[in-house]
């Protein structure tokens, strides 16, 4: 990996019908999120779209002219309604191309698990011109890497072994640090003296997420994110003395 100074960006194109319909449970995305923020690539978007080629083609040109990196998952299979490669082909304004490399591959792959390489399985060998196959360890048909758009499978196990074989290539940039403050207050207590900390400390990202506490109900962990570490700890010191002060005054309105 490359470590950039820059804010590395990325989204995430989740292609497929059988997602939209409730069919598929997508796995994906929540995998991508977290690696992406493991390596210090900050995801930005994340769109799940059918399998309309006209629709596929309008995301990929708005999200790859956006992003630093754009990750398509599915629509690479055997079958008629798999049509990611022809719209990535169309996207870039290139043809698509059978690969010799991809044929190769899974001519190997069907000599050892049996099969004929028909003309179902020969679309899975189909590639824009100019794209570098990414590699499948583990069912053999290959992705591939089109400019800054990167297109795996959507089946998990695959799709997480073809991010493997990207991720050492990634341009990344320094990484989002977090810490995580439990509150000990309802989130409506403290969502205008968080605003105020939030303002003051603007290279800082600050959210506040709700749970319910088994024993003492409604509660609120507030996460500070930054990429530096000093100003992460100003912040989170900021916040800490923001909560101490509420449940200063909410016991002295309750006494």
């Amino acid at each position: 990996m490359t470590v950039s100074p820059e804010i590395v960006t990325a989204a995430v194109l989740v292609i497929g019908d059988e997602i939209l319909s409730g069919r598929t449970k997508d796995k994906n995305i929540g995998y991508i999120a977290d690696y992406c923020t493991a390596i210090g690539i900050d995801l930005k978007e994340v769109r799940v779209i059918s399998d309309d080629e006209a629709a596929i083609i309008a995301a990929l040109n708005a999200l790859r002219s956006t992003y630093t990196y754009v990750f398509t998952t599915g629509g690479i299979g055997p079958t008629h309604d798999d049509i990611t490669a022809d719209c990535v082909a169309k996207a870039f304004g290139v043809p698509l191309d059978v690969h010799p490399e991809a044929v190769a591959i899974l001519k190997e792959r069907l000599a050892k698990t049996g099969g004929e390489l028909n003309e179902a399985r020969l679309r899975m060998a189909r590639v824009p011109r100019g794209a570098a196959l990414v590699a499948n360890k583990v069912s053999g048909a290959p992705g591939f890497w089109t400019g800054n758009v990167i297109t795996m499978a959507g089946i998990p196990a695959v799709m997480q072994a073809m991010l493997d074989e990207v991720a050492p290539k990634l341009k990344t940039g320094a990484k989002l640090m977090s810490e995580t403050i439990r509150a000990d207050a309802k989130e409506g207590d403290i969502g205008s003296p968080l605003a105020a900390v939030a303002k003051a400390h603007p290279e800082t990202i600050i959210g506040s997420y709700p749970f319910i506490d088994d024993k003492l109900g409604p509660n609120t962990n507030i996460v500070v994110r930054a990429r530096d570490a000093q100003k992460l700890a100003a912040a989170k010191a900021a916040v800490e003395a923001m909560l101490a002060r509420v449940h200063a005054e909410v016991a002295t309105t309750t006494k």
